[in-house]
């Protein structure tokens, strides 16, 4: 697509002219002195207006028209493949019902659960420790919801939509950092399934020497050869794809809020019902309280906004708007629920062993009997599986395909990601409960925030929902998404200036720095909204300028027609 402010308005007979001078040069009805002339002119204006603006291409970056279908153009073979491409009608079969499962897919697993043990261990009572899940859950529906849009409307995953915003090479920034958090996250979540495989094993391998700890690695010999063993487990079920995605979300939801209830009703019916849990107080002053809040607040806005910034691969395959937004309506109500069922349960364990624990592979331990322990296994499994390859497997994978369609499949992608699930060594992440709010969700949150911001700024303040299919699928120069070389600068300047406030406080967490500015503690504690909101602003105040600077050079350019 060629910008509206290099439109050569020749004639009213040749209206294809403002969308496509390329197709216009070649055409039957022109003598060839006018149609190398007509090229001379163009090429010259599209360098004039190129050397005039260093830092964004043309207005094209800026507006787009509706897109054509898919199969209208030829795709560069460079930026699709079948796993890339938007999906059609036949594959857009999620209803509101599986878009809702596949939620509650997510939310029940082991992390939700130690997060809101979480809270209890740090102080909070049990009605803070659910009041500040549901307010963060609710914030971050606004931006799933609005991130989703365009999933639906086009068909398109995360990779593609973010050529919109950030260029058409430019994309591989923000979907390999989000690659890079969901590579963290899945090797969390295995590191607990491999937890549940240690409980199952005889006392008498579990006391052996293979069980003693080992400085260098971090853990012992024997959980670690636990983990590798879900690990291998976990990857068998990888390659199915979204297809088995889909199916196992859907039938799993049922299995897990069963198990789930039965969970509570132990803990109710050992602990003579909730009247402790309910007593419990605060143990935190009200400065304690709310110096707590903040960071706990953005921690758990952290804990899905990696997938509300990839949603639209999941969306993608939703019915209409109607079954994207209700089927996520309910993640709010869901966290909070269990939540609920974290909180009760940890609170409850004070009563019944005389100290509250909050890891519930531990107290799973501790419980004991055969067929628990097998329903354990068979729980935590089930519920590692539905949020890992869902959560932390689809966006690193289709990061990756998208970084080379001609080298990796879905299959490879996944495969990687699980390598590198390896490497981020999660045992140490778990180590403490400070240590997984603080260092990982908070610190994370500070590379996610600002790509939401300027994805969502891009989509509906510059394009206002409107995008170009064919220019998210080329490489030519003069595609509404090429910029400057296939990167929009102003993205990567608004993500740079998002992140960098984070970071003075983020070093003085890991200890790099031995103290810095209360602000910057300040800035840290609150990461995902100041990167969201100063990132997003930065990028839509850039572009805004470029809008009137472009608009100026077009009325004075003899070879322009005049801004509208």
């Amino acid at each position: 697509m060629v910008p509206k402010c290099l439109s050569f308005h020749l004639h009213p007979s040749f209206p294809a002219i403002t969308k496509n001078p390329t197709s216009f040069l070649t055409s039957p009805f022109l003598p060839t002195n006018l149609t190398a002339k007509f090229h001379t002119t163009h090429v010259q204006a599209h360098h004039h207006l190129t050397l005039r603006s260093p830092i964004f291409t043309t207005m094209a970056s800026i507006q787009s028209t509706p897109s054509p279908k898919f199969d209208d153009f030829e795709a560069d073979p460079t930026l699709t493949n079948d796993d890339l491409k938007p999906t059609t009608p036949d594959q857009r079969s999620f209803s509101r019902w599986e878009l809702a499962s596949l939620w509650v897919g997510l939310v029940v697993g082991v992390p939700t659960y130690y997060l809101a043990g979480s809270l209890v261990d740090l102080g909070m009572a049990w009605w803070q420790g659910i009041a500040t899940v549901v307010a963060a859950n609710i914030v971050l529906l606004v931006p799933l919801i609005l991130t989703g849009h365009p999933g639906t409307k086009y068909g398109i995953s995360f990779p593609v939509l973010a050529r919109s915003s950030f260029g058409i090479h430019g994309a591989h920034i923000p979907t390999l950092l989000r690659a890079l958090v969901g590579c963290g996250w899945y090797g969390i979540e295995t590191w607990i399934g491999g937890e549940a495989i240690f409980l199952l094993l005889p006392s008498s391998i579990k006391s052996s020497s293979l069980s003693q700890f080992l400085p260098r690695l971090g853990t012992s010999p024997l959980e670690f050869a636990c983990f590798i063993v879900f690990w291998v487990a976990q990857s068998a079920i990888v390659w199915k794809g979204m297809d088995g995605i889909r199916e196992l979300e859907k039938y799993s939801a049922p299995i897990l809020i069963t198990l789930t209830s039965c969970l509570v009703i132990w803990a109710y019916v050992k602990a003579g019902g909730f009247s402790h849990m309910l007593s419990i107080s605060s143990k935190l002053t009200s400065q304690q309280f709310w110096s707590l809040f903040f960071p706990s607040l953005t921690a758990n806005i952290s804990f899905w906004a990696t997938v509300a910034l990839n949603i639209p691969d999941f969306t993608r395959y939703a019915k209409s708007q109607t079954d994207q937004v209700i089927g996520q309506a309910g993640l709010p109500i869901f966290m909070g629920a269990f939540t609920f069922v974290g909180l009760a349960v940890t609170c409850s364990t004070e009563v019944i062993f005389g100290r509250v624990i909050s890891n519930p592979i531990q107290l799973l331990g501790e419980i004991g009997g055969v067929t628990t322990i097998f329903l354990a296994i068979f729980g935590v499994s089930l519920a590692t599986f539905t949020t890992n390859i869902a959560a932390n497997v689809v966006a690193p994978a289709n990061a990756l395909v998208n970084l080379s369609p001609s080298k990796f499949t879905f299959r490879r992608g996944a495969i990687f990601t699980a390598l590198l699930g390896i490497a981020f060594q999660p045992w140490r992440l778990l180590r403490s409960s400070e240590s997984f709010v603080y260092t990982w969700l908070v610190g994370y949150s500070a590379l996610l925030g600002p790509i939401g911001g300027i994805i969502l700024a891009d989509y509906y303040l510059v394009h206002h929902t409107t995008l170009s299919m064919k220019d998210l699928y080329t490489q030519s120069p003069y595609g509404a998404y090429y910029y400057t070389g296939g990167y929009n600068l102003a993205a990567m300047a608004a993500l740079v200036f998002g992140i960098l406030p984070v970071v003075p406080g983020f070093l003085q967490k890991v200890g790099v720095l031995s103290s810095v500015s209360h602000t910057f503690v300040i800035i840290y504690n609150n990461a995902w909204f100041v990167s969201f909101f100063s990132a997003g602003f930065l990028y839509w105040l850039l572009l805004s300028l470029k809008r009137k600077q472009n608009k100026s050079l077009a009325s004075e350019d003899p070879l322009l027609p005049p801004a509208n």
